[in-house]
């Protein structure tokens, strides 16, 4: 992606901003988010994570349900979205436990 350049006050302004400690920014009016007003947020489409390629050793059984049912996607991309999934879920279970 090609970086673009900023007007040169508009530069002088980011790196006045950037300078600042965040001990000197006034968020008064801004409220604090809450955990739970986290817990539905989605990236937004373009958003691509970086993948890392691994070598795992799966159940042949699984590999062949995966392969069966990933439906319009690869079964790999498949297996990535359920993990997490359940990733996500055990981040929720155990941020409900830690606010109880």
């Amino acid at each position: 992606m090609k970086k673009m350049r900023l007007d040169p006050a508009l530069q002088r302004e980011a790196e006045q901003l950037a300078a600042l400690a965040d001990e000197s920014i006034d968020t008064t009016d801004i409220p604090e988010a809450s955990a739970a007003a986290w817990r539905d947020a989605v990236r937004p489409g373009l958003y691509r994570p970086v993948k890392q390629p691994v070598t795992l050793r799966l159940d042949a059984d699984i590999v062949a349900w995966f392969k069966d049912h990933a439906a319009g996607v690869g079964y790999q991309t498949e297996i990535n979205r359920v993990l997490r999934n359940y990733v996500a879920s055990a981040d929720r279970r155990a941020a409900d436990g830690a606010s109880a």
